[in-house]
């Protein structure tokens, strides 16, 4: 059997192939892709005069979000033996290293957990593909700009929290033990996938409360009028 650096060590993965990336190399990559994003989204946005600052980031998180899901979550999600390889294409190469970090994290990435399949499957099919067309609604004022923000961030937040409580209910550790890999990958990495999304869900439900609001306000005033 080959040796993984996954927790518990009891997991089985006769054929696993070491990683080659260091954490640094990933972190750097990662950290480029994202900046270039930024940038890109940043500048885009910023033709868009009727979009004030929190809108633009939102551009910027659902781009990078929308990315993430439909390629990185995408190869997990379709790619089961992963772990087993190693993709000579360098886009591929890359995203197949990051998954085999990420697992010390949560080793149930590479366990194929049924949970996390499910949901990262809708993930990748559903929400990515979302979140983009919700970049296209923020950047052209689409009526459907709010439904959809508040829809997909609320499957985001909803898919957080069945990842978190399947791990605490499951009473395993499923990360290294350190510091980096539990507070790090597992907490700090997975709960901006919930944070940033319950704020979203926040904001549009309050925008679409005062939208109904000011409909039904202003469909009496007009019933009163005909009737006076």
């Amino acid at each position: 059997m080959a040796m993984h650096p996954y927790c518990p060590s009891s997991l089985l993965l006769p054929d696993f192939v070491p990683i080659e990336y260091s954490p640094a190399r990933i972190s750097l990559v990662l950290c480029s892709y994202s900046a270039i994003i930024f940038a890109i989204g940043w500048k885009l946005s910023g033709t868009r005069r009727h979009l004030g600052t929190f809108d633009r980031l939102l551009v910027i998180w659902f781009t990078t979000t929308g990315l993430v899901y439909i390629f990185m979550k995408g190869y997990w999600v379709f790619t089961p033996d992963f772990y087993e390889h190693r993709p000579s294409q360098p886009v591929t190469r890359f995203i197949n290293e990051f998954w085999k970090e990420y697992g010390k994290g949560d080793s149930r990435f590479i366990s194929r957990f049924s949970a996390l399949v499910v949901t990262e499957g809708f993930t990748a099919v559903v929400e990515g593909p979302a979140s983009l067309l919700a970049t296209y609604a923020i950047l052209y004022n689409k009526p459907y700009a709010h439904p959809l923000q508040f829809a997909a961030s609320l499957t985001k937040f909803y898919n957080g929290f069945i990842y978190f409580t399947t791990a605490y209910l499951a009473r395993t550790s499923f990360n290294v033990p350190g510091p980096v890999y539990f507070w790090g990958y597992f907490v700090a990495v997975k709960g901006i996938f919930v944070v940033v999304p319950f704020v979203i869900v926040c904001r549009s439900w309050i925008y679409l409360v005062e939208a109904f609001a000011s409909k039904n306000s202003s469909g009496r005033t007009s019933l009163e009028k005909k009737h006076f």
